[in-house]
């Protein structure tokens, strides 16, 4: 059996229905993320947030003004209510940038198995980012079609049509369900 290491990114409350990044279907992801925790298919689960940085270095400076009223949302920024009782049995590490790979705990982490699973929030923006990290990394990813959510089909569509020029080789793309049937 392959050490699969489930990252789940940026699964925080802004993104939720009727919040003003609110994507398509953050709850339903999430929903299908927690069925493949429940599972314990995956030995390793590990959390990330984007909390803006504290010192900021180039374009970030201006996106950390612009959005300032997001970042300071205290309750926009934590993780969704739905993963509190398994955020005590693994790691969420916070990170300022799109990428969870600029983490290093969580490129270690992703190093050491055999393929990393991914899901989250935004599809198009941090998971985007994190992939493509994850493939320059050499590292084996599976991208849960169902289990990331974006802004718009058209978006998500776009962002699955990038990782489709990658697979399979370097991006598998499978639903939760498939994931959880695949020996």
């Amino acid at each position: 059996m392959k050490k699969d290491l489930l990252l789940i990114v940026d699964m925080q409350n802004i993104y939720t229905t009727g919040q003003e990044w609110a994507c398509l279907d953050t709850e339903g992801a999430a929903d299908r993320l927690l069925k493949i925790i429940d599972s314990n298919k995956c030995e390793e689960v590990i959390f990330t947030r984007f909390i803006a940085d504290e010192h900021p270095i180039g374009i970030w400076k201006d996106y950390n003004v612009k959005y300032a009223h997001i970042n300071n949302n205290e309750w926009g920024n934590k993780m969704l209510d739905k993963f509190n009782y398994v955020l005590t049995k693994y790691p969420l590490y916070t990170k300022g940038v799109y990428s969870s790979l600029e983490i290093p705990e969580v490129l270690e982490a992703a190093r050491k198995a055999d393929r990393v699973i991914i899901g989250g929030v935004v599809a198009e923006c941090c998971v985007l980012s994190t992939v493509l990290a994850l493939i320059d990394a050499g590292i084996y990813t599976v991208y849960l079609t169902d289990g990331v959510s974006g802004f718009t089909k058209e978006k998500e569509a776009a962002t699955e049509l990038i990782f489709s020029g990658l697979s399979p080789l370097h991006v598998k793309m499978m639903t939760v369900d498939e994931y959880l049937k695949e020996e």
